[in-house]
């Protein structure tokens, strides 16, 4: 991740050259986030235009593997990125917001395809709590 402390400002943080093609995107992360993330940056000094973190996407994949392979599982940085949208859809969360803010999907059907099908228990579930 080439995250420097320049590209946090508040609750968002610009990703330059994301895989989406673009040149830039703005994320926007949570508020508990944003603070641990800039006292981490103090508390490591790390200088304007540095790399917050040294982590590369292999990296990354290395230690996701490492982790699920402790638990008894095969994990992927991708999958952890399923489940949390997933997880916010399966909370309530709109599914445009899961969409264009969590993943930045430019299309709804994608974040459709994405979070896959709804069993019959998880319908009764949402049907009871809606009227409720």
């Amino acid at each position: 991740m080439k995250l420097k402390p320049e590209d946090i400002d508040g609750v968002t943080v610009t990703l330059w050259h994301p895989k989406s093609g673009s040149d830039r995107e703005m994320v926007f992360i949570p508020k508990r986030v944003a603070e641990r993330l800039r006292a981490f940056v103090s508390e490591q000094n790390v200088k304007a235009g540095d790399r917050i973190f040294s982590l590369t996407l292999n990296g990354a994949r290395l230690a996701a593997r490492r982790a699920g392979k402790s638990l008894g599982i095969a994990l992927r940085p991708h999958e952890l990125r399923r489940y949390a949208a997933t997880f916010a859809s399966r909370s309530g969360v709109p599914l445009e917001v899961v969409s264009k803010v969590i993943l930045r999907h430019k299309n709804l059907s994608t974040t459709q395809r994405y979070l896959g099908k709804v069993t019959d228990a998880e319908a009764m579930k949402w049907i009871d709590r809606i009227y409720d």
